[in-house]
């Protein structure tokens, strides 16, 4: 590149051992991990696993496109660095305080903050070195300044970096937490299945007060829908799905969907069911992708934007979880003002128009703008943590930040193992039923 630093080796006076290690360690590493992705699809493959193969495989067309705009912001950079701006426009709107770099005015803030302070100036150095590197494309005219330096390019190249991995590891866990919560089903799914003719005997006559579900569901608090929506928020916490609420969805779907005396494990079903809604939730949309430009335009000094949209997620996903809990109480109180006296469990009945909109996709639609809203949050604070250091001027209020990163995982850990498994089970019931 020309303009280069006098003491920067180029390739042509880089050892040729030096050239192809650092080459041969990419390679492998690439190679390594198409490997895993490879195993992992015939391992799905073989259990039949369709939702998972196509879950995987939209990860990989994923990574594909992060890969693409690394490449893009790479070849580049160049051109990008060249395009010019003038130095107001250059400071306005900036996540820090303006730092004069020459002069130091942005040093005594750090002085009592030693690790701090020399991760700044190794970053300054840093950059005085890839700028130098790039001078000749970086060269403005008196009063302007590039559009992106070399060195922020660099610090992109490092966040696409994280968004790849951390996405996957959301993925991961996201699914791994529904599958947990599911599998505590299991025990129920054999009770039921077990004692499914004394459960459903015809002879066996209730008042519906007395059966378990509606008992569950209603009370006093039902009638004034303040503390019907108050109590509905505090079951998703504590009372997610109980015994006698599995046992009567399952009986509604069992009862609706197969013939009498039929074999059917339920609980496996809406473990294929969260399969499907992970296929959904796995991916990335342009409306996510336009969320993520939001996030990253509002990130302002002195807005404080970036803590109340780290809110949205959870405010969301607590307005989701408390609607599929009103939708299981609606049942139970219909139930409750159709029949005095049932027969064996209660069927339920239900159908989309118990959903906002009368559409059921709109719930999993927003737990997955949850889900990525919070995952991209979280990986934001990481790449701030590796680049900039935990106490930077981006984490100003650090206990806020602290504070964000708690109401991050709970948040995920509240989506993936009560909501979503949560939705999975009310939605198979509702759709099928609404179907027949």
């Amino acid at each position: 590149m020309t303009g280069a630093d006098p003491g920067a080796r180029q390739l042509d006076q880089t050892p040729t051992w030096a050239v192809s290690l650092v080459c041969a360690v990419i390679v492998v590493i690439s190679i390594g991990l198409e490997s895993i992705l490879h195993h992992v699809g015939e391992w799905f493959h073989k259990r039949k696993k369709k939702a998972m193969m196509e879950a995987l495989e939209k990860i990989k067309a994923e990574l594909m496109v992060l890969g693409f705009i690394s490449l893009l912001l790479t070849f580049g950079q160049n051109f990008i660095a060249g395009i010019c701006i003038t130095e107001g426009a250059a400071n306005t709107m900036l996540p820090c305080p303006v730092r004069h770099e020459q002069t130091g005015e942005h040093q005594p803030a750090l002085e009592h903050q030693p690790a701090a302070l020399e991760h700044h100036r190794r970053l300054l150095l840093y950059e005085h070195r890839l700028l130098s590197a790039g001078a000749a494309a970086a060269a403005c005219k008196p009063g302007h300044v590039p559009l992106i330096s070399i060195n922020g390019l660099h610090q992109l190249h490092i966040f696409i970096f994280f968004l790849a991995v951390f996405h996957v590891v959301y993925s991961a866990i996201t699914m791994c937490l529904g599958r947990l919560k599911i599998r505590g089903w299991k025990a129920w799914e054999q009770e039921a299945a077990a004692n499914e003719n004394s459960l459903n005997d015809p002879t066996r006559f209730r008042l519906t007060h007395e059966t378990s579900f509606v008992r569950g569901h209603t009370n006093f608090w039902t009638q004034t829908p303040f503390l019907f929506y108050l109590a509905c928020l505090y079951r998703q916490f504590f009372m997610a799905v109980r015994r006698a609420d599995y046992i009567t969805m399952r009986n509604g779907f069992v009862s609706v969907h197969l013939a009498p005396g039929s074999k059917f494990d339920f609980q496996k079903y809406i473990k294929r069911s969260l399969e499907d809604d992970f296929k959904v939730v796995v991916g990335i949309s342009p409306v996510l992708w336009t969320s993520a430009v939001i996030f990253l335009f509002v990130n302002v000094e002195g807005w404080y934007a970036m803590f109340w949209l780290s809110m949205m997620p959870l405010v969301v996903i607590i307005a989701v979880g408390t609607k599929l809990q009103a939708i299981i109480t609606q049942m139970a109180v219909e139930i409750q003002e159709r029949h005095a006296v049932v027969q064996g469990i209660p069927l339920v009945q239900v159908s989309d128009k118990h959903f906002w909109f009368a559409w059921p996709k709109l719930v999993l639609h927003l737990i997955h703008l949850t889900l990525f809203q919070n995952a991209f949050e979280l990986t934001y604070f990481f790449w701030i943590w590796y680049e900039f250091g935990l106490r930077s001027c981006f984490h100003k209020n650090f206990n806020l930040q602290i504070l964000r990163v708690i109401v991050g995982i709970g948040t995920q850990f509240l989506c993936s193992y009560i909501t979503l498994p949560l939705y999975a089970l009310v939605t198979q019931v509702v759709i099928y039923l609404y179907l027949k």
